[in-house]
Order: structure tokens, then C-alpha cells, then sequence
């Protein structure tokens, strides 16, 4: 039985290894340790506010919807979609996660640039998660926020050719021009 529980602790203990600046801020302690006492004061206040009915739909239903989206970010976003960036893997921004999920679903943008606080890269990709960090730098309250830098863009972009395939590798690019097929 110890054995269990021990795996259970180095478990535990292996999860904030990568975040150490967080466990020395007081306020991000507070919320670890007291997270399921914020859950039951939602639902209570949900249920004060318009009884079971509100409870259910802003509690259960409101759940499942975002915990589907979520899961479906590394199911649905490495299946289908399009790969924009040469990130070695099969990561794929997909546009209705990318609503579904505010923003999460540009994955492929995420992988490529792991750093960024914008998933959205482009103008047209909605992610109000980007919006609401670039709020929080606006009154103060979120400071030294990353982005993409436009060489860390050319570096990582890949090209198409006039055929449709991918390229993402310079070699195989200067073989295309010289062949006159880009």
C-alpha cells in the first residue's frame, strides 16, 4: 500500500517541477491548495442564483462542452485541419476547435512557437484567450508576455508548391526552384 502512495507523492511532486516562479507566488499556492472550495462556491452561488436548472446548465453542461473541446485540441488538432508550421509532428490548427476552445485550436501555431502567449497568429484566427492576456498587460496585471518573433516565423514556416506539397526543409526548396517547379 505505501508503495502506491509514495508513487502517488513523486507523481504529485514530478507535476510542479516546471513551475517553480509559480509555487513562490503566495496567490498561486492559495488557489492549488483551495481549487475544489471555488468549485463548490460556484455552485452554490449558481444554485442561489436560478436554482438546479442554472446548477446544471452553468456547472454539468458548461463542463462537459469545454472538457470536450479540450480534449479534442490533441485528438481532433493532430487529425485534421492544416500544418502551417514545420513543428515535426502532426499538429494541425483546426478553425472550429479554434472557436470551440478560444483559441487552443490553433495548435499547430502552439507547437510551433511553444513560448507564445498568441495561438492566434493571423488576423483572422479568433482566440480570446490572446485577447483577454493582452487585457491583463494593458491594466498591468500580466507582464513580460512572448511572442513569435517575425524570424522565428521564416524559420519555422513551411512552403507549398505549385503541385501542393509541403516543403519545410531550404535544401529541398533550392531542388524546387532549380527544377523551375516553384
Amino acid at each position: 500500500m505505501t508503495m502506491f502512495l509514495n508513487f502517488e507523492i513523486l507523481q504529485h511532486e514530478a507535476r510542479l517541477k516546471n513551475v517553480g516562479d509559480l509555487k513562490r507566488q503566495p496567490f498561486y499556492r492559495f488557489l492549488h491548495y483551495t481549487y475544489p472550495l471555488h468549485a463548490i462556491g460556484f455552485g452554490v452561488f449558481l444554485y442561489a442564483l436560478g436554482g438546479f436548472p442554472l446548477l446544471v446548465w452553468g456547472l454539468g453542461v458548461r463542463s462537459v462542452i469545454f472538457l470536450h473541446a479540450a480534449f479534442g485540441i490533441n485528438s481532433i488538432c493532430h487529425t485534421w485541419g492544416q500544418q502551417v508550421w514545420d513543428t515535426g509532428n502532426l499538429s494541425q490548427n483546426n478553425w472550429l476547435i479554434g472557436l470551440l476552445a478560444h483559441g487552443e485550436g490553433w495548435h499547430n501555431n502552439h507547437h510551433a512557437f511553444e513560448h507564445s502567449a498568441r495561438h492566434g497568429l493571423e488576423w483572422w484566427q479568433f482566440d480570446i484567450t490572446w485577447y483577454v492576456i493582452r487585457f491583463l498587460e494593458a491594466v498591468g496585471l500580466a507582464t513580460d508576455v512572448k511572442l513569435p518573433t517575425e524570424t522565428q516565423k521564416n524559420r519555422r514556416a513551411v512552403m507549398v508548391t505549385s503541385n501542393n506539397s509541403q516543403i519545410s526543409d531550404k535544401k529541398e526548396l533550392d531542388a524546387e526552384v532549380s527544377n523551375g517547379r516553384h
